[in-house]
């Protein structure tokens, strides 16, 4: 055998022993043995220079990287919502039973009745991993859902991961990094700076930009879900876990399906208990829906998805003292208590401050200065004050404060709430207007950190936002750390930021209640700034998800003198906003109003453009065929949606006629 060969061979022995190592927890041979076949693949390929992309030597990068580059994902990675009583949960199960329920009341095609899958809820860090003809291409962190961080020379270092699959389409899967608990017990053993607990080991290792220290932590992952796919389609879950783990991904091996949220409880009673036998850190149970058709149907809130909900188990609770209490200014101007605490540990975690959300919550809660509290941590957010314990300490009254903490301005009391009404010259407001005015889902200005907004204020005397598009290179040069590189970095992001989309530029300006889902909303609506700043309470509510409040909140806000002035400002500064181009759809059509349904895979297009192009002329797409689908689009490996089109008579169109079908 040449060595080209031989090289080839190590290859393929040696990913199937990570695999069986990693994957599978079943080694099948002993470690010195695996040595000896590594150490011989090292040796031929630096003696040849015939390195494969997929050889187990290249998952470690040889260079520190500069810095995070951004990931558009392909499709959106939901969030969950939560559960923290069996009410609700009971109360989730019984909303889908009434969505199931009333689509099978009114449509012929019935949902089957509902089945639940549960898993682990897993405390790391959400990884997407993009692989195209067998490859792994891309991995990225979650971000915003929408965006996320490139990550793949970290992901590259977990040997769980495959860096080739059997599967050649275009894919994204969906799993957590983890760090086992017993690798954290190792590296603290043999490291001077100690990790303080596994989920953030996990998730300062994918973000720490030189992938050798991503190594050192021996990281893990469970992948549990395909977000996109060309030319395959699943039918339920349990089919879907099974193509995961015929391509070799690592799936945690505790998977249970349930008939009914009776079922459920007594699993999640089991989890809770099972949690403290395992090697990685979980914190509840993820139910969800198993048939896909049925999720399909129930589709998404703003945020979550209708068909799945994420069981967080009772957080723990302690006791300490609360030392001080400091008032904080936010974006809006509301003044909020924070209470600093004598340190404790709550799990593996040191606690030194917890939320009270306003004076009335000091009062009701009886919290005083020097007074023993009962905190409760939650959901990996700063814990919360649930009350005061009694042990006979002298304790003084929490004065609530009369003038903003930082501008001294008198405050304004507004139900429960606190505010400082100086929106102008209020330092925090505006540094928390800035902050936002630059995030990502707003104008993605790259660099303009709350640190760096904060030396503009001070340094540069910038007290309002349009501002910024005024700064220039002899400006930045006066702000501590900012160089020649760093300066010119920001100023092209200033200067990138004025070309923006309608629905940034909506949730840049800060709207009250206007996430970044709603702002997407409200420009599909109203196409242009202009008609939404002279919309009225009665066209807003009828967007979805915007109530009677928010409406009022958005009317309100474009009629506010000083925000007018200030989006006037920022306009003048040379923003060129990009409405949403939407293609008149002419009554002649023919595709207007048809139901259309795709399936298989195609030689000249993809799935998802093909979609869009029928959208464009104005029909309907969907997943399932019913009596009321009217074409069927068929590629190759089209499975079941072929027979049944074919079963009820429902047109289908194959690829070779669909140049011609396209055609007006």
């Amino acid at each position: 055998m040449d060595k080209k060969s031989r090289i080839e061979d190590l290859i393929k022995k040696i990913n199937e022993l990570n695999y069986h190592y990693y994957t599978l927890d079943e080694p099948i041979v002993s470690d010195g043995e695996y040595d000896k076949l590594y150490d011989e693949l090292v040796i031929l390929e630096k003696e040849t220079g015939y390195v494969k992309e997929g050889s187990p030597t290249q998952r470690v990068g040889g260079t520190v990287l500069e810095g995070f580059v951004k990931h558009t994902h392909i499709n959106s990675l939901y969030s969950l919502a939560k559960a923290q009583s069996i009410k609700e949960l009971e109360d989730w199960g019984a909303r889908c039973e009434k969505l199931v329920s009333n689509y099978n009341s009114e449509n012929e095609d019935k949902l089957p009745p509902l089945e639940y899958i549960i898993e682990l809820k897993f405390d790391g860090l959400t990884i997407n991993l993009t692989y195209n003809e067998g490859k792994l291409q891309m991995a990225a962190t979650r971000g915003n859902g929408t965006i996320g961080e490139e990550i793949l020379p970290q992901v590259k270092t977990i040997k769980s991961i495959p860096l080739e699959i059997d599967y050649k389409g275009l894919m994204e899967v969906q799993g957590e990094g983890l760090m086992p608990l017993s690798e954290l017990k190792k590296y603290n053993k043999n490291n001077e700076i100690q990790l303080k607990n596994a989920r953030n080991a996990a998730a300062g290792a994918l973000r720490n930009l030189n992938p050798k220290e991503t190594e050192k932590r021996h990281l893990t992952a469970f992948l549990y879900n395909i977000g996109y796919i060309e030319g395959k389609e699943f039918a339920t879950q349990l089919e879907m876990v099974d193509f995961i783990k015929e391509n070799k991904f690592k799936v945690n091996k505790f998977f249970r399906v349930a008939k009914n949220i009776e079922e459920i409880e007594e699993v999640i009673e089991y989890i809770n208990e099972y949690r403290k036998t395992i090697d990685i850190l979980t914190d509840g149970a993820v139910i969800k829906i198993n048939d896909m058709k049925t999720r399909e149907i129930l589709g998404y809130t703003n945020k979550f998805p209708r068909w799945a909900i994420a069981y967080k188990f009772e957080p723990e609770e302690v006791t300490t003292i609360l030392k001080e209490v400091i008032w904080n200014v936010g974006r809006t101007g509301k003044v909020t208590p924070t209470a600093i605490l004598e340190p404790v540990e709550i799990g593996d975690v040191t606690v030194q401050r917890a939320t009270l959300n306003n004076y009335d919550d000091i009062l009701r809660k009886k919290v005083e200065l020097n007074s023993r509290v009962l905190i409760r941590r939650s959901n990996d957010v700063i814990p919360e004050i649930l009350g005061t314990i009694e042990d006979g300490r002298e304790t003084s009254k929490i004065e609530m404060p009369t003038e903003c903490p930082y501008c001294h301005t008198e405050l304004i009391k507004d139900g429960v709430h606190i505010f400082c009404p100086n929106s102008m010259s209020c330092e925090p407001q505006l540094v928390s207007r800035l902050v936002h005015f630059a995030s990502r889902d707003a104008m993605n200005i790259d660099g303009l950190s709350e640190k760096t907004v904060e030396k503009m204020l001070e340094i540069l005397n910038v007290h309002q936002i349009s501002q910024i598009y005024d700064v220039t290179e002899e400006d930045l040069y006066k702000i501590p750390g900012f160089k020649e590189k760093k300066t010119n970095n920001l100023l092209k992001a200033i200067e990138k930021s004025k070309n923006i989309k309608l629905e940034n530029f909506i949730y840049a300006i800060g709207i009250p209640n206007v996430g970044i889902k709603t702002s997407e909303d409200l420009a599909k609506i109203f196409m242009s700034l202009d008609k939404l700043r002279n919309a009225t309470a009665e066209e807003l509510v009828e967007v979805e998800d915007i109530g009677e409040i928010t409406a009022q909140a958005i009317v309100e806000f474009f009629h506010d003198e000083e925000i007018v002035n200030g989006i006037d400002s920022l306009l003048s500064k040379g923003i060129v906003i990009k409405n949403p181009v939407v293609k008149e759809v002419s009554e002649d059509s023919k595709f207007l109003d048809k139901r259309i349904v795709i399936t298989g895979s195609f030689e000249n297009y993809k799935r998802k453009d093909l979609e869009n192009l029928f959208k464009e002329k104005g029909a309907k797409t969907g997943s399932s065929v019913s009596k009321n689908t009217n074409y069927v689009i068929v590629g190759t490996d089209p499975g079941s949606k072929l027979t049944k089109a074919q079963e009820i008579g429902v047109e289908v169109v194959r690829e070779e006629e669909l140049e011609e079908f396209i055609k007006e």
